[in-house]
């Protein structure tokens, strides 16, 4: 039996505390995003983002974005001053970084024929853009008139297609563009060549329909029935020009 001095000591001792058990997710996750870097914090942003509207579109919002991220919707702004500049971050990420600064030097060299030049350019141009990513972001921005696929078709135009009917021209011993500025239904032969193998793109990402697994065959196939076909039409066209 206990006195009532040893009952009142009792009494005062303090209970024990509950012991909370540490969960893997508390001790690693939560730290690891309010610590990251902010260099690394943009570019998990850039990352998510490209996947972010390459699946929505540029009508997703930045603060779905956020949520999907797991961070709040002022930490997109804390990088990116409004959607616009994460959407030109995008464009640089996507398309610039992935455009060779040799492709116009490849259609202007006289070295190898004009239908060598431009299976080795389609075939280049299909390993680095035939992807996710860039195809749905490109056909996004067409349709919400960011300005996106205007620029990035201009840097097309400039850079390949124009050069390469200039350069059909010197094939053909025709005039030079100098002399005889390019018609619109020149380049549009140049045009019809990069579309037809750009679809086999939109048949895949944006259809979700089979395309052939020999990419490569498909676009020897196509530069070459073009050549045959552009070499009998081009001298038609500057007559009629």
């Amino acid at each position: 039996m206990l006195n009532s001095d040893e009952m009142a000591r009792k009494a005062q001792k303090p209970a024990k505390r509950p012991v909370r058990k540490r969960t893997d997710t508390g001790s690693k996750s939560a730290p690891k995003r309010r610590n990251m870097r902010a260099a690394d914090r943009e570019r998990a942003i850039v990352d998510e983002a490209i996947r972010f509207f390459a699946e929505h579109g540029f009508e997703g919002q930045t603060r779905e974005l956020a949520k999907r991220m797991g961070i709040t919707h002022s930490a997109i702004y804390r990088h990116f001053p409004s959607k616009e500049a994460l959407i030109e971050r995008v464009y640089q990420e996507v398309y610039l970084s992935r455009w060779s600064p040799d492709w116009g030097a490849m259609i202007r060299d006289r070295s190898l024929s004009l239908e060598a030049r431009l299976t080795r350019f389609y075939l280049d141009y299909v390993e680095r853009v035939f992807e996710y990513n860039w195809v749905r972001i490109f056909v996004f921005s067409g349709m919400k008139s960011f300005g996106i696929t205007g620029r990035y078709l201009d840097i097309v135009r400039r850079e390949i297609i124009e050069p390469a009917a200039a350069e059909l021209r010197h094939d053909l011993k025709l005039p030079d563009a100098k002399s005889h500025p390019l018609s619109e239904r020149e380049t549009e032969l140049f045009w019809g060549l990069h579309g037809r193998i750009f679809y086999l793109a939109i048949r895949k990402f944006i259809y979700e329909t089979p395309i052939p697994p020999d990419l490569d065959a498909i676009v020897r196939d196509a530069v070459q029935t073009f050549m045959d076909g552009a070499k009998m039409t081009m001298p038609k066209l500057l007559v009629s020009g």
